[in-house]
């Protein structure tokens, strides 16, 4: 496993293991077999309902909880002060842990003050219940207003990014920053099996496209949280530390953008 390292000074590793729209015993095995084969890294939220199932997979692995980096995420109508000690106390509570490593604002929500959010979250760091914070789904205006109240206080930026919608101008905002960025949806929700550019790219160099895809971001030190059930699938998106990624297929992937944005619900800020 590669590391990227957060404002805090700690180690995140840079892939994990998505969990999105996984359930019950599914959830619960995917987890355990990603932990066995060498996953650290959990990504949920409250938004999922899947703590308890996450929670189990983690317990049924016997991994030690130091060994594993955990993240979960408030969802944007529950951004209240009071809500958000409530509902962090939960989240420990299902998942059966004692600590979050990072806790993100799953979306913005402009009716709740971004200020009286962070102050929250700084409180659960301050007692050690969560060990960093961050955004999902912040814009660069958004990231502006959080650097405003708080200088150093996110760690991390969680968004859309895969090779056709390369948010080339957010990456070089969070770099300047001190941010991290986070990749969901890394594999485009599955379009990037269906480009023929990255498909005839896998051919040459015997990969597969999930696998270039995966190497593209993480070589430009973001972190990728690909969802993955199957252990043969798991396996190949972690198989990504032992090879280089040519240079002609990092210049075509850099050429994909298409401004492909495929997770647009209608309570989104994207326009702020």
């Amino acid at each position: 496993m590669q590391y990227v390292k957060l404002n805090s000074g700690d180690q995140m590793p840079i892939v994990g293991l998505g969990t999105w729209k996984l359930k019950g015993e599914e959830c619960v095995n995917s987890v355990q077999t990603a932990i066995n084969i060498g996953y650290n890294h959990l990504d949920t939220a409250d938004l999922y309902d899947n703590h308890q199932a996450v929670g189990k997979g983690i317990k049924a692995s016997k991994a030690q909880r130091k060994q594993l980096f955990i993240t979960s995420k408030i969802k944007p109508e529950n951004l209240n002060y009071q809500t958000i000690i409530e509902d962090t106390k939960r989240f420990l509570n299902e998942l059966n842990i004692e600590y979050l490593d990072l806790i993100l604002i799953h979306w913005p929500n402009k009716e709740i003050p971004l200020k009286t959010s962070l102050k929250a979250l700084k409180e659960l760091q301050t007692e050690g219940l969560v060990k960093n914070i961050g955004v999902s789904n912040f814009t660069i205006n958004h990231l502006k207003d959080a650097l405003e109240l708080y200088p150093d206080l996110i760690a991390v930026n969680q968004v859309e990014f895969h090779p056709t919608f390369y948010q080339k101008d957010l990456l070089e905002f969070c770099r300047k920053n001190g941010i991290i960025l986070t990749a969901y949806s890394p594999l485009a929700r599955g379009e990037i099996f269906e480009n023929e550019i990255l498909q005839n790219l896998a051919d040459k160099y015997n990969k597969s496209a999930a696998q270039l895809a995966l190497k593209w971001l993480i070589d430009k030190n973001i972190v990728a949280i690909p969802k993955a059930s199957s252990k043969a699938h798991l396996k190949a998106n972690l198989n990504l530390f032992d090879w280089e990624l040519p240079a002609e297929a990092r210049e075509k992937i850099d050429k994909l953008n298409q401004n492909n944005r495929l997770i647009e619900p209608s309570f989104a800020e994207f326009d702020y």
